[in-house]
């Protein structure tokens, strides 16, 4: 008899307790360490501690202050580890990345991620205010456009609410950042935000890190984040 959802067999943590515990990210070269933790910091997360090592900075942050003295919403970040960069070399090499006799594999892949940015491996954050979400979105694009050790780092891309609420179109519409959107989220009542970035590796490739940054508008049961449509 398969066990029931009650059964304690099948869920030891029984009272559902657990939350989302911590991340580890890596950057390429050492050098990247700076650079990588300013990016999250500017993302919004907040470092915590910052261990000088020979082979690249060890970072802690947190997402929020909440979580300064506990063990839950950590993202850790710390340079590759030698073996893992070898084989991610190898990889490349084998499937003759970024030369013109690229792997079909590999097109086939980067072609399915430019039409849908969180189609494989991504990180999500919640953000509060749909404000603070447009304010990062451009905060970003400044640090793009100004800071020649962020040029060509960054890819940011979005998706806006499905269209059906009066309400969250007009301001999405009338948004500095949403109004010019032409993509839309699996669902509705919340927009996303993604970033692309090869100051953090990770992936199929191990060449880039997608996040995300989602805000669902208030008093919806059914959002991006509850339900996806098709």
């Amino acid at each position: 008899m398969a066990p029931s959802a009650s059964d304690s067999t099948a869920h030891p943590v029984s009272d559902r307790s657990l939350t989302m515990g911590h991340l580890a990210l890596h950057y390429a070269t050492p050098d990247d360490g700076p650079l990588a933790s300013r990016l999250l910091q500017v993302m919004g997360l907040i470092e915590t501690q910052m261990l000088p090592l020979p082979n690249g900075n060890f970072y802690r942050f947190v997402a929020n202050p909440g979580h300064f003295a506990r063990g839950d919403g950590i993202v850790y970040l710390s340079c590759l580890p030698e073996p893992q960069a070898r084989l991610i070399a190898a990889i490349h090499s084998a499937l003759h990345i970024g030369t013109d006799r690229e792997h079909d594999a590999v097109k086939g892949w980067r072609t399915m991620m430019a039409q849908d940015f969180e189609a494989s491996f991504h990180f999500g954050f919640l953000v509060p205010a749909l404000e603070q979400l447009e304010a990062l979105v451009q905060a970003l694009t400044r640090l793009e456009a100004t800071d020649p050790a962020f040029a060509g780092r960054l890819t940011i891309g979005m998706n806006r609410a499905r269209r059906g609420d009066a309400a969250i179109d007009a301001r999405l519409d009338a948004s500095p950042v949403f109004g010019q959107a032409t993509r839309y989220a699996y669902g509705s009542a919340g927009v996303q935000v993604f970033v692309e970035t090869d100051l953090v590796r990770a992936g199929q490739l191990g060449d880039a890190m997608v996040f995300e940054f989602d805000y669902v508008f208030p008093g919806h049961d059914s959002h991006i984040l509850s339900v996806v449509e098709i």
